[in-house]
């Protein structure tokens, strides 16, 4: 069956006639963007509430007792409330926006909401960068909430429907690539502005993310809609259509693909609300993906490497800058390594990776988790060499993240659905992953004071269960066509159980 489904599947692919054009790829370069002032946001809200004029100003009391208080354990030093609100409340605005984005996504094509979404980032990067109160700092982050609703509900989207389906790994996994320089990016401003004299350097932080917003809001007005959304939305015109396919694909001999995209609009037009739609049984390989992959891909504990590896660090007994740079460090190791997936990840396949990268996440995790518990306890410090082991151990955990579950985790929901019903397969993607990447961030700072060093091992377990998920239940994607991906469930040893007797019922009723 396996060998059967592979000849097939090289066959159907090889029709798509089509190259990488400059076209193609400057629309996905400013599409991106919106990964990257992603990217950004995760990286950014680490270290500037690491930065000691940041929390003078706005967290006081945080302040005074990291200043003060001796007694009080290094695992606790940084846990609040009020600093982890400023860091999750943009994943709960982008919670409640992505169902919005989901409607607008659908009903006026992936532009809008890239649209939406970078005039989102410019007023929420304003209002930061000026900020004097706490509400202009927490509404400042929830309209960048916003933004990032609006941008991880379209981007994936845009990416995987651009792309041919021998390129479509490598082309949307330039999402989680966009993400992991802009973290990187952000460090490094980050460690660049800390020195800023005066106490200023946060606001440069915070403001300076309005410059790939603009960029995002600009290019977007030139960008063509995918064809997949054209057609959907379209009475039939064929003729445009097939332009805009031309264009994007160097090719006049698009035919082929037109009528796979035609054959799945038809499709679509009879479901009446792909919420709806979503929970049927034919569904349910595809709608457990889109909860299981972001749910999984938060419970790695990659956020709080994100949001909280300067606090971190400061933890372990590195200084303010000496923090900063350490966490610079991994954003290269993470922009790195994604870069290397995007290589691979057509030619290995996806589940290969997957199974790398958990293996060296897992070991990392618990090799963390048992240098604190041997040698920092509440009240000590680690030694220069412990303290750098351990960075050298996050550094390796980050590379496995970035060969697996960062690119990947993106990847799998945005190629999996049939076209009647991904916009809202996205939605449920994207809200899962901000329900728990902003449960994971408001809660670290007081898990880690709780826990201590067993949250690494609460992750690593995780990090295997997740393993043994994705070996089990995630059957092989790669080089599927879009429109033809619903055949890898009726082949699999376990869904196919539910799907082919689901199809059989229907042929039986019928």
């Amino acid at each position: 069956m396996a060998v059967g489904i592979a000849i097939a599947n090289e066959g159907s692919q090889s029709q798509y006639n089509g190259r990488i054009t400059s076209y193609l790829v400057f629309s996905c370069l400013v599409a991106a963007m919106g990964a990257f002032i992603f990217g950004y946001d995760i990286g950014v809200s680490g270290g500037v509430t690491s930065m000691e004029p940041f929390l003078e100003k706005f967290f006081p009391k945080i302040y005074k007792r990291m200043k003060e208080d001796s007694n009080i354990s290094n695992y606790c030093k940084f846990d609040s409330q009020v600093v982890t609100l400023f860091t999750s409340s943009l994943y709960l605005a982008g919670l409640f926006t992505s169902f919005f984005a989901s409607f607008v996504t659908d009903t006026f094509g992936r532009k809008p909401s890239l649209l939406a979404g970078g005039v989102s980032f410019l007023v929420g990067a304003a209002l930061n960068a000026a900020a004097f109160n706490m509400f202009m700092l927490i509404i400042g982050r929830l309209l960048l909430g916003i933004g990032v609703g609006f941008t991880n509900q379209a981007v994936p989207l845009y990416l995987s429907e651009m792309s041919l389906p021998k390129y479509r790994g490598a082309i949307s996994n330039g999402f989680q690539l966009a993400i992991g320089i802009g973290f990187f990016l952000a460090n490094l401003v980050n460690y660049r502005t800390e020195k800023l004299k005066g106490g200023w350097g946060w606001r440069v932080s915070l403001g300076i993310v309005a410059i790939p917003a603009s960029i995002l809001t600009l290019g977007a007005l030139f960008l063509p809609d995918t064809p997949s959304s054209f057609i959907m939305r379209s009475d039939g015109d064929q003729h445009k259509a097939r332009s805009i396919l031309q264009r994007i694909r160097g090719t006049s001999d698009v035919q082929t693909e037109l009528d796979d995209l035609t054959a799945a609009r038809d499709i679509a037009k009879s479901t009446e609300s792909p919420f709806q739609n979503i929970v049927k049984r034919r569904y349910r390989p595809q709608l457990v993906m889109a909860v299981a992959m972001p749910f999984f891909q938060i419970l790695t504990g990659i956020n709080v490497i994100g949001f909280y590896s300067p606090i971190l660090f400061r933890t372990l007994g590195l200084g303010e800058s000496a923090s900063l740079l350490s966490t610079l460090m991994t954003g290269i190791v993470g922009s790195t390594t994604t870069l290397i997936a995007i290589v691979v990840v057509d030619r290995v396949g996806r589940r290969i990776l997957f199974m790398v990268g958990g293996g060296i996440m897992f070991v990392c995790q618990i090799g963390v988790g048992g240098i604190m518990v041997a040698k920092l306890g509440d009240h000590n410090e680690l030694s220069k060499g412990l303290a750098y082991l351990v960075l050298g151990l996050v550094s390796l955990y980050v590379a496995g993240f970035g060969v697996s579950w960062g690119p990947l985790g993106w990847l799998i929901p945005s190629e999996i659905f049939p076209m009647e019903i991904r916009s809202a397969g996205q939605s449920v993607t994207v809200a899962v992953n901000f329900f728990f990447t902003f449960v994971v961030g408001q809660t670290f700072l007081a898990m880690m004071c709780r826990l201590k060093a067993g949250l690494f091992f609460f992750f690593g377990g995780w990090v295997a269960l997740m393993t043994l998920f994705v070996y089990f239940l995630l059957p092989e994607t790669k080089n599927i066509p879009i429109e033809q991906m619903e055949g890898i469930w009726k082949e699999h040893w376990f869904w196919r159980r539910i799907v082919v007797v689901h199809n059989k019922g229907l042929h039986h009723c019928g």
